[in-house]
């Protein structure tokens, strides 16, 4: 039996509880206001979907024990399963999809870096047949606007499946070693050079092959700037994979420009997403630490993601193209929270909109079924409300356990008679205006008008 001093979550895995999970509704506000629908799938797959999607990082994938005789894993991402997914539903040509739900990694947990073995992630995919590069410009826009939303500074940085492939080819990598040099590639923001270069020896690239791959994917910088030095060099523009990748490059520049994106992204020749599903752009997003005061972070990237056109076609139907994000939940957590001061008890409080109170004399009953009426009135408006479970509160214990509400609802006995009660904003955080202010009374009847106009008052203020 499990002690009290013993009990705790498992190795790589978090509680979450209330404002915790807040954060969730920012990130829906902007991939709702592009279209997207919402989309829930299995927290576990056929082992066949996942299998052979995800490279090397296939040994991360959790295994079920067979039951049924079906032998099922965990889901690894919501990629694959979306994949699955579209191709059950032939009648999908074009959709914008979202999801948030945990996955599952058999990794080694590092918490403080936001490295989990149960996590959330968020992915928002754009399916169907576009002209090129303006979904992946879109995409690019959104990540934008969610990190604005959250007031975090990132850099976005991009690269190409056929640049890094052409690249490859022209350094000398035989075909079959492409994707696990692309595996050790992807190592570099992690690793430095001669750690990287001694995998791809191991995994029998030529010394000279290997620094060839080295002079080029250690180069980065501005789109049009690398975009010019890749069309400069004769020997790469000789590849036809490489200049299809650069002309879709090309393209998504004068996009992000119009979109006002443009200075968000880099040109990063290392990055190459180890994943083998992708196929055209790829990206990876991490924290730009605006000033000294910022809270530093050990998080990496908090959101990844690309082209994926051919993950559809390998389940039988035709290839439907794909792109999209996945934003790191409980990454983007860890930065947040790092913001906040030390959590207090009342941060287990609901969120409440209105705390309704009452006050009386000697003779007080506590107006316990008048509380509940008017909360009932409220909740029927689709405002949070909440009231002292006791029949007779003191009024010590209503203020207390209003801290935090922006709105109060005050009974007493004299203008419920008269058909009235008292509202208040409780201007959160400052206690001397909270003190001067009495409120006003308004009838019963308006009381919901009356309340949502404090509310939009008190969030007018905050902004």
């Amino acid at each position: 039996m499990a002690t009290k001093g013993s009990l705790k979550t498992p190795k790589g895995t978090r509680d979450w509880v209330g404002g915790d999970l807040l954060l969730r509704d920012d990130i829906f506000t902007v991939l709702e206001r592009h279209g997207g629908i919402a989309l829930d799938t299995p927290v576990f797959e056929l082992r066949s979907i996942l299998s052979e999607k995800y490279g090397e990082e296939s040994r991360l994938i959790y295994n079920l024990e067979d039951q049924g005789g079906e032998a099922c894993s965990l889901r690894y991402d919501l990629t694959v399963p979306f994949a699955r997914w579209l191709s059950m539903r032939s009648d999908v040509q074009h959709i914008k999809r979202y999801q948030i739900a945990k996955v599952y990694r058999r990794d080694q947990p590092a918490i403080a870096r936001g490295r989990l073995r149960e996590f959330y992630q968020c992915d928002f995919d754009i399916a169907g047949v576009y002209d090129p590069m303006i979904p992946d410009a879109e995409i690019l826009c959104i990540i934008a606007e969610v990190f604005e939303a959250f007031k975090i500074g990132v850099a976005i940085k991009l690269n190409h499946r056929k640049i890094l492939d052409g690249l490859f080819a022209v350094a000398g990598v035989p075909g079959d070693k492409i994707r696990a040099t692309s595996s050790a590639v992807d190592k570099l923001d992690k690793a430095p050079w001669d750690e990287v270069r001694k995998e791809l020896l191991d995994k029998g690239l030529l010394e000279e092959v290997a620094d060839r791959v080295g002079g080029y994917v250690q180069r980065s910088g501005g789109m049009r700037e690398m975009l010019e030095s890749l069309g400069s060099d004769a020997e790469l523009s000789a590849n036809a994979t490489l200049i299809e990748g650069v002309t879709d490059m090309k393209l998504l520049a004068s996009y992000l420009e119009a979109m006002d994106v443009i200075d968000k992204v880099s040109f990063d020749l290392s990055l190459a997403r180890g994943l083998d599903y992708y196929t055209g752009l790829i990206y990876e997003v991490v924290v730009v630490v605006a000033d000294s005061a910022s809270p530093p972070t050990q998080v990496g990237s908090i959101a990844a993601g690309g082209r994926y056109d051919d993950l559809v076609g390998m389940y039988g139907r035709r290839p439907l193209p794909c792109v999209g994000i996945s934003f790191g939940v409980d990454r983007i957590f860890t930065i947040l929270d790092a913001r906040r001061n030390k959590k207090s008890t009342s941060d287990l409080a609901g969120q409440a909109q209105v705390y309704i109170m009452a006050f009386g004399g000697k003779e007080f009953d506590g107006l316990l079924l008048e509380r509940m009426r008017v909360a009932r009135q409220l909740w029927a408006a689709g405002i949070r409300a909440e009231f002292a479970a006791k029949v007779k509160p003191k009024p010590l214990q209503q203020f207390n356990a209003s801290e935090g509400v922006p709105v109060a609802v005050m009974l007493g006995q004299d203008e419920l008679e008269a058909g009235q009660l008292r509202v208040k904003c409780l201007h959160v955080g400052d206690k001397n205006a909270a003190q001067k202010d009495k409120g006003q009374l308004v009838p019963r009847g308006n009381l919901v008008e009356e309340v949502k106009r404090l509310l939009a008052s008190t969030i007018a203020e905050k902004e």
